[in-house]
């Protein structure tokens, strides 16, 4: 949605409803890796699924709406973040904040979690390369892990160690999705495999930006999916941790990031030519495995 379209809706009245519905439609209009608030998600939350989805849905589209320049870009995320801090003094105008307003109150969410997903989204603006592997999981701090939090906070989950194990899975999926689309970040110029790791594996930027798939480029990646495999194994606790109203959701979830790590490693780490992605065939076994276990 452009930045125009957003101004329009924010100048009529809008019920709590009508919000809900609009966040819904939003949600609806866009096709993701993963599925927002499906059928698993116990009926009464799927609404502030939507709503926390659409509050995120636009900013995203803000760091990479075309047209504008990176500075423009910054200023609309700010301006988003100013209505973010409007809701929670509680006034809201824009239906996405009419609807998150009621999610704040309903299950008493910190605005600091909201304020990190835009910090990565300020991030995708400015900054496309990264150093070491500790950048990048400061990346995902602020852009993964906030989305387990809010989600286990709408299920009355709040102890510290239920999100550690949150945030162990939530860093592997988004490590999973880099890995995934290495070659689809670097048509946008972003690169989040590590710099010092390039270095290390004897490989170069510059092998990478012509995407060529040496030896060096597969040991490379074999080795971002095993640290990312171990994060996944550190965060499987939660699994046995929660109820059985997020489980199975959350089983769906653990279990297609490693199938799809199990992917990259059975194209021999070649993610330059081919995007590695679920078929029916494994959505279905993932789907019946979770069933048992």
């Amino acid at each position: 949605m452009l930045t125009g379209d957003l101004k329009k809706v924010a100048r009529r009245t809008w019920t709590v409803p009508q919000a809900f519905q609009f966040c819904e439609h939003l949600a609806h209009d866009h096709l993701e890796n993963f599925p927002v608030a499906s059928l698993l998600v116990p009926r009464e939350k799927r609404p502030h699924v939507y709503a926390i989805y659409s509050f995120a849905r636009v900013a995203d589209d803000y760091a990479d709406e075309p047209g504008l320049t990176p500075a423009e870009r910054v200023n609309s995320i700010a301006e988003w973040e100013e209505q973010l801090i409007d809701a929670y003094r509680g006034h809201a105008h824009h239906p996405v904040f009419v609807a998150l307003r009621e999610t704040i109150d309903h299950f008493e969410i910190p605005v600091e979690l909201f304020q990190s997903l835009l910090r990565a989204f300020r991030s995708d603006v400015t900054r496309h390369r990264y150093e070491s592997f500790e950048e990048v999981l400061e990346y995902c701090e602020n852009s993964a892990n906030p989305i387990g939090r809010l989600m286990l906070l709408l299920f009355n989950y709040r102890s510290e160690t239920t999100m550690e194990f949150s945030d162990s899975i939530c860093t592997a999926l988004q490590l999973t999705n880099f890995w995934q689309d290495v070659a689809v970040d670097l048509k946008k110029d972003r690169m989040y495999i590590p710099l010092e790791d390039i270095r290390e594996f004897g490989y170069s930027e510059e092998e990478l930006l012509g995407l060529h798939c040496s030896q060096a480029f597969k040991d490379l990646m074999c080795y971002q999916v095993e640290r990312t495999e171990q994060l996944f194994q550190e965060g499987k606790p939660l699994l046995s941790a929660i109820e059985s109203d997020l489980r199975m959701e959350l089983k769906l979830t653990w279990k297609g990031g490693m199938r799809i790590l199990k992917k990259i490693e059975q194209q021999d780490y070649d993610v330059l030519a081919r995007r590695p992605s679920l078929s029916l065939l494994d959505k279905t076994s993932i789907f019946l495995s979770s069933l048992v276990g």
